[in-house]
């Protein structure tokens, strides 16, 4: 006879849940981005093919924002697990039928039409995955692990890049250049399927988050976009003063990074793959680590020390890395650490800024905005500038300029270490997390009792 504490069990269905949906998103954008030479050369030839296809990137993200004020709402009146079964199902199949697109040498101005198309039907779908998953996952942990077993959703976005990286490096060492070009970039977009198929089969398996339910319960009266927009103004600009350090720093180093190193610093393509495959599995090892870490130190603490850290040596590791590869990866590893402290951190903080009623459309609208703007624009903006200037190092003054804004934003971020996400208020636990303070243990609202 099985022991298991069901509590228990639910919060492992629910990671593994998350995780997946998660990591199939996001093994989209690893792809895209360690095949973008291949890309460029079946969509967009030409001597601005690069900016071609930076540009397919970020449009997806410009339909992020309308996914997240049609999916957050819905999220918030209807629960979470339905929504999240379903947004990655539409992005699970966008990313598959890009798998098998007609080039531009077979179709023409409609090669690029088509795949423009698609990325929109990402973004749309997009807008809704990722603030629901960690909307979902943050409100079925438990209070006191919230940091660590959330840390295993961005365990899960690492996941999907190194899984596209992964798939694009296996391909370029079996099929070699010329097939790759040909038809062998088509493998890695057509693998998506399956693992949205296997995705969408663990999140209809799940229960509904129990705190959504205890609201529900209540009755509440209903909510939308105008209570967000009148009662939560202070909430939705934190959150997205913070998604603009998060996002061109994720953006840069995770989405445009491989450009850069080839185009602008001449690496080879396997090469490359193989540097970004290393960095990420060096900064999956090191998140739930982080996650934990915040547990006992607090998020606020965690979010000083990445900003301040990527502020001070963006510059310097930049440098670095144009001195040869094995500074490169040097350059990347040191970065990707200091920006772990925040990409560990995104669950535990991000719906925690908001209470149960409106949490869902305040993570999504004030995430996929300043995503749209700051994160997905992110490889356009320095790949325009770097072809427009030279100047090599401009990715390293735009994540500076990403950090001023995340640290004014910052200061109005309140402490939710070991605060309860339970009920109809914001959650606050104070300054000092409940879990620093040795012997203590959080009531209902997270206030440290027996210290």
């Amino acid at each position: 006879m099985s022991t298991r504490d069901p509590k228990s069990a639910q919060q492992t269905r629910a990671v593994a849940a998350a995780a997946m949906g998660n990591a199939t998103e996001w093994f989209d954008y690893g792809v895209y981005a360690a095949a973008a030479t291949y890309i460029t050369a079946a969509f967009f030839p030409g001597h601005l093919g690069a900016l071609g296809t930076m540009l397919g990137f970020a449009v997806s993200f410009l339909l992020r924002p309308l996914g997240g004020m049609v999916w957050g709402p819905l999220g918030d009146r209807v629960g979470r697990k339905a929504v999240l079964a379903t947004t990655i199902l539409l992005m699970a199949g966008a990313t598959g039928a890009l798998g098998i697109l007609p080039t531009h040498a077979t179709a023409g101005v409609l090669a690029p039409i088509l795949l423009i198309t698609l990325r929109v039907v990402q973004g749309f779908s997009t807008g809704g995955e990722y603030g629901g998953a960690a909307t979902y996952l943050a409100e079925t942990c438990s209070d006191r692990r919230r940091g660590f077993l959330g840390s295993f959703l961005e365990f899960g976005t690492l996941g999907g890049f190194v899984g596209g990286s992964a798939v694009v490096l296996a391909c370029q060492l079996a099929l070699g250049s010329d097939a790759m070009h040909a038809w062998g970039w088509r493998i890695p977009f057509l693998l998506a399927v399956p693992l949205g198929l296997i995705g969408w089969y663990l999140r209809s398996r799940l229960e509904e988050s129990p705190v959504f339910t205890e609201v529900q319960a209540q009755k509440q009266p209903p909510t939308g976009l105008r209570v967000l927009f009148t009662d939560y103004r202070r909430e939705l600009l934190t959150l997205a003063g913070l998604v603009v350090a998060l996002n061109i720093a994720n953006y840069t180093l995770l989405t445009y990074q491989p450009t850069y190193l080839q185009h602008t610093l001449g690496m080879g393509e396997s090469t490359t793959t193989a540097m970004m495959l290393v960095g990420q599995v060096i900064m999956m090892a090191a998140l739930p680590w982080f996650g934990r870490l915040s547990d006992r130190v607090g998020r606020r603490p965690m979010w000083l020390y990445s900003l301040i850290g990527l502020a001070v040596l963006a510059v310097p590791m930049y440098w670095l890395m144009g001195r040869g590869t094995v500074w490169a990866v040097l350059g990347f590893v040191v970065l990707g650490l200091l920006y772990l402290p925040q990409l560990a951190t995104i669950t535990a903080t991000f719906p925690a800024i908001f209470p149960t009623q409106v949490r869902y459309a305040g993570f999504a609208l004030g995430y996929n905005v300043s995503t749209a703007v700051f994160g997905g624009t992110a490889p356009l903006v320095n790949e325009a500038v770097i072809d427009g200037t030279g100047w090599t190092l401009f990715p390293a003054l735009y994540m500076v300029f990403g950090c001023g804004i995340g640290l004014i934003a910052w200061f109005f971020l309140r402490e939710t270490a070991g605060a309860s996400l339970r009920g109809t208020e914001v959650p606050d636990s104070g300054e000092i997390p409940v879990l620093a303070k040795a012997g203590a243990a959080p009531d209902a609202r997270g206030a440290a009792v027996g210290a």
